[in-house]
């Protein structure tokens, strides 16, 4: 049960929602929020005491800002979320839309393990400013978590929600796919907008596309590596960790796949397959933030038990990027 507290803070959020909702449907004829286009996760900048050091982030912020992304995803896996306190996420939150471009979305990591404290995240998501909440699945009792289980987590918490809801698989990260027959379920809920699928899996994304075509839900790619082929088989934008130190290449690539440009498009792509790789999957955050640092930006250090690069992946990951023209 939720608390008497939370309960209230539900209903005013709702309240205040449903008025900005209905003047966005009044004018967009019924349709859910438009996520389409380019997202860098962002990252959480830590002191070397590996306290929070938020004028770094506004500072990267400022210069991710130059770029043509839609918005900014905040508490994604590459934010380390699950090594922030809970007032840290929500200070990070408050932080970057203070100091992020007014007309681009900001996207709020705000799943937990159990539906009652993802609900009580949400809310205080939309509270310190977030448009729209991005919900990882959880996963500690993967072993339980059937089709039904992630139907009732996600449609509790989207229906008290006061902003829209943005389904999350990352299975690398999770050990858990959210199946495509819970996805096509959930695409039916008025205030559930799409999925972020982390996956690789492209047949699979096309196939919620295909399965969700008649509902207004909408696929973005989380990540660079496959977003050319995502586009192809209609998601309509991308997550991707890669757009922290190659912001412009990626939002090329985008261009050039809307614009039909398939063959400058797949060259571009292949270009960043590599480096996208190894801040992904190969070095994952460390080597993300390393590359920040290449790249005029303040990545620093993780928080444990991440742990910096040694020389040796160091050399590798610089390779990845120079051997592509990018450094």
């Amino acid at each position: 049960m939720l608390g008497p507290k939370v309960w209230s803070s539900v209903r005013q959020g709702l309240s205040r929602a449903l008025s900005r909702t209905v003047g966005s449907w009044a004018s967009g004829e019924g349709r859910k929020m438009d996520i389409s286009g380019i997202y860098p996760p962002v990252t959480t900048p830590f002191t070397a005491t590996a306290e929070v050091d938020y004028g770094k982030l506004e500072e990267n912020l400022h210069k991710l800002g130059t770029f043509p992304f839609r918005g900014f995803v905040v508490q994604g896996s590459n934010g380390e979320f699950p090594f922030l306190t809970s007032s840290e996420r929500l200070e990070v939150v408050s932080r970057v839309r203070q100091a992020m471009p007014k007309d681009k979305l900001l996207l709020a990591g705000s799943g937990c393990e159990s539906t009652q404290a993802t609900v009580e995240m949400t809310v205080s998501m939309a509270q310190v400013g977030a448009d729209a909440v991005m919900v990882v699945t959880p996963c500690y009792y993967r072993g339980r978590m059937s089709s039904a289980a992630l139907i009732h987590h996600y449609t509790k918490v989207a229906d008290l929600s006061p902003i829209p809801v943005v389904l999350y698989s990352v299975p690398a990260n999770t050990g858990l796919d959210l199946p495509v027959d819970a996805v096509v379920t959930l695409s039916q809920h008025p205030n559930i907008v799409g999925i972020k699928d982390s996956g690789g899996d492209v047949t699979r994304m096309g196939l919620i596309v295909h399965k969700t075509r008649r509902q207004d839900f909408q696929v973005l790619a989380g990540s660079a590596g496959f977003l050319l082929a995502s586009y192809a088989v209609g998601a309509v934008g991308g997550v991707c960790a890669l757009a922290n130190v190659l912001g412009a290449q990626v939002c090329q690539l985008e261009r050039l796949c809307l614009t039909g440009q398939w063959e400058d498009a797949q060259k571009l792509q292949h270009r960043l397959i590599e480096p996208n790789t190894a801040v992904t999957w190969r070095f994952g955050i460390p080597g993300l933030k390393k590359t920040m640092d290449w790249f005029g930006y303040y990545g620093g250090p993780c928080r444990a038990p991440l742990q910096e690069l040694n020389p040796a992946q160091e050399e590798v990951l610089r390779l990845d990027f120079t051997s592509n023209g990018w450094l």
